[in-house]
């Protein structure tokens, strides 16, 4: 019997999978957030992808507990100390933070999972943990693609010197806090695994192709009954016109949007970008004002009703210096 003796005991291995499980479920939770809140569209794709991953993760590790004679679902941080580590992760939610976000998770946070992942494999027992050794190599794998992914939209948005410099700077930060913590399971760091040539993504996973939808601008034909709709919403928001908004919008429109319009006193709007995205077309307004210039994202899909727009996102503002 001895020789299906694993590494670690049914204890061990519930701890650190609610340890495993509470980073994965917090990432989630964290980058969810963050979609709302993030303009570019490069990263806004590239985030809403990932969720979905990180969130059969944590689901997966929830569901081996019970296996561990451990109650199901159930997350536990390693220390206090990681808890403020990924509090700090968490941290950036200004617009123009889109780029120390995208570090925290992509150079810090997933990195450090993978080393984890990689080492608690190379030690478990492939006869007496297949369970655990599976659900490894599939975060493993995702995390690997992640990583890259990740990457390539940093590389993209932290071009400017400035922006490099304090992505270093917050990257270094979080790296200090996270060897305070000891890593998640709080074991330790172990060193980044180095890069894996991967397969070529689908294109629905290519952090290249979410580049180029976000640079494409108008290179796609809008359908004329698209245009119309797109048009009669640009004067509705010029108007600030809640009732005429309602008649396009899935949901109520946001009265601090509202606010924001009026703010402005709008006067004219023009479309300053078109993109296609599966079924979904992104249309990006410049509503311009006595006051300033406002600039949103609206993703309009065809239902039944027509065209109507399930999202609107408010990009920036911009007030107009006095004379």
């Amino acid at each position: 019997m001895a020789i299906l003796d694993g590494q670690f005991s049914a204890d061990d291995s519930a701890r650190l999978c609610r340890n495993y499980r509470y980073a994965a479920e917090r990432m989630t939770r964290i980058m969810a957030g963050w979609i709302a809140l993030t303009p570019e569209l490069s990263a806004k794709l590239l985030l809403g992808r990932h969720v979905w991953d990180n969130a059969q993760h944590a689901d997966a590790w929830g569901r081996r507990l019970p296996e561990l004679r451990a109650h199901a679902q159930e997350s536990e941080p390693a220390n206090d100390a990681f808890v403020v580590f990924m509090d700090a992760i968490e941290a950036p939610e200004a617009p123009g933070e889109t780029a120390e976000r995208l570090a925290g998770v992509y150079r810090v946070l997933k990195p450090h999972l993978l080393a984890v992942y990689v080492r608690h494999l190379e030690s478990a027992n492939p006869i007496y943990e297949p369970p655990t050794c599976r659900i490894l190599a599939r975060c493993i794998e995702d995390e690997r693609r992640h990583i890259g992914a990740g990457e390539t939209i940093l590389r993209h948005l932290a071009a400017a010197p400035e922006v490099q410099a304090r992505v270093a700077a917050w990257q270094a930060t979080l790296t200090g806090m996270l060897e305070a913590a000891l890593g998640v399971a709080g074991q330790g760091v172990p060193p980044t695994p180095g890069a894996h040539a991967s397969a070529t993504p689908p294109i629905s996973d290519d952090a290249s192709e979410f580049i180029r939808l976000e640079r494409a601008g108008e290179t796609w034909s809008i359908p004329e009954d698209l245009e119309t709709r797109v048009r009669a919403f640009g004067d509705a928001l010029v108007a600030c016109d809640g009732v005429a908004l309602g008649r396009f919008l899935d949901a109520a429109p946001d009265a601090a949007l509202l606010l924001a319009l009026k703010d402005v006193r709008l006067a004219r709007h023009q479309m300053t970008a078109f993109a296609k995205l599966g079924r979904h077309r992104i249309v990006k307004y410049r509503l311009e004002g006595a006051r300033g210039t406002v600039t949103l994202n609206a993703r309009w899909e065809q239902g039944e009703s027509g065209w109507r727009v399930g999202a609107l996102d408010l990009v920036k503002t911009e007030q107009s210096q006095p004379a």
